[in-house]
Parts: structure tokens; sequence; C-alpha cells
């Protein structure tokens, strides 16, 4: 079998993989590519078609507003990082109707759940996220992969690391979206993640 790749080799995508390792810690970094990378072998297993570089590009910066340079005292992460990604992707010569793109899919990952049928990118992007952050679906890919995978972009305590910047993040913007999903019991979801198993590669 053919596993999708984690990476991928366009002008687009390379920048984003640069200044996503310049702003982001190798935690946050490595959860931003398995987040794409569960995405798009869930979009392969099920036969789905989109756009691979503008689903790469924002999983890559996704979550830039987690970070220092780039934390909103207003505005909620998600919101921050798709301007984040409308500014880079302006730098790249993307057109506005593409920068928006970039910037909906990021913010709409910590919205409800958007179908592949009503936005496919944004679609891939909560499933590779939430497989990434909570394990949900992750024992529906093939094991081989996800040790791959695993083995390449290391977990490195993401878990207790990711759930420390939500808190931050509901604590000082108490009617954002990482509010309400840390008062649903995100703590618990996050460590009940197959993923972070000891002795086991799923």
């Amino acid at each position: 079998m053919t596993y999708v790749t984690w990476t991928l080799d366009t002008p687009s995508a390379r920048a984003a993989l640069e200044v996503a390792s310049e702003y982001t810690d190798a935690a946050l970094l490595n959860h931003s590519v398995r987040s794409y990378a569960f995405g798009a072998e869930h979009a392969d297993r099920h036969g789905l078609s989109y756009d691979r570089e503008l689903f790469y590009v924002s999983a890559l910066v996704h979550d830039l507003g987690l970070t220092a340079p780039f934390d909103s005292h207003t505005l909620p992460f998600e919101e921050a990082g798709g301007h984040v990604a409308r500014v880079l992707t302006a730098g790249l010569g993307w057109p506005a109707e593409r920068r928006a793109r970039a910037e909906e899919i990021i913010v709409r990952h910590m919205r409800e759940d958007v179908t592949a049928a009503e936005d496919v990118e944004s679609h891939l992007l909560q499933i590779g996220t939430t497989a990434d952050v909570s394990g949900v679906g992750v024992l529906d890919a093939d094991p081989v992969f996800t040790s791959a995978l695993l083995t390449e972009y290391p977990r490195l305590g993401f878990g207790d690391a990711f759930f420390a910047l939500v808190s931050d993040q509901a604590a000082r913007k108490p009617q954002c979206a990482a509010a309400a999903y840390v008062a649903s019991g995100a703590k618990e979801r996050i460590a009940a993640n197959p993923l972070d198993r000891r002795g086991r590669a799923v």
C-alpha cells in the first residue's frame, strides 16, 4: 500500500513549513504536520478530492495564534491564526479568494463539525486535529501509517503542552471556542488519546 506523504514540495508548502518551524516549538510543529497527515490519510482512504496545497498550508500554520508573537489579547487563537495565514499567503501571491479560504479553514477547525460536502478542506483539518489531539478515529487509520508518522514526528509531550495552551486561552478569553472546549472535558479526552498509550504505536 502507498501511504500519503506528510510533506508537500511546492513553494507555498515550503514557506508554510519554514514559518511554522520558526514560530512553534517541536511539539506544536509536529502536531501541525500530523494533523495534515491524518487528514490527508482520511481523505485518501475515503476517496475525497481536495486541494492538497491549500489544506497543507492551512494545517501547518493553524496553531500560530497560540504562539506568543501572534497571540491576540482579544481574538480567539484560531481567528488570529487565520489572519496570519492571510498575510503569509498574500506574500506568496495567492489571490484574495484563496487567502480567504486558508483563513476560513483555520477558523472552522474550532467550530461545529463541517461535512466534507460543505467544505472538504475544513472537514479534513477538523478530522486531522481531532485525531491528533484526542485520538478520535486514529484506530481507523492503517497502524503501519500511524506508527511511521509517530516515528518521524513524535509526540514530545504534546497533549499536556497543548492543554496548557488552550487553558490559558480559555482563562484570558472566556467567550472563545477554546473556553468551551476546555469546559467540555478536553483534559480527559486528551489524556485518553490512544496515541499516547505507553507501549502502543496507536
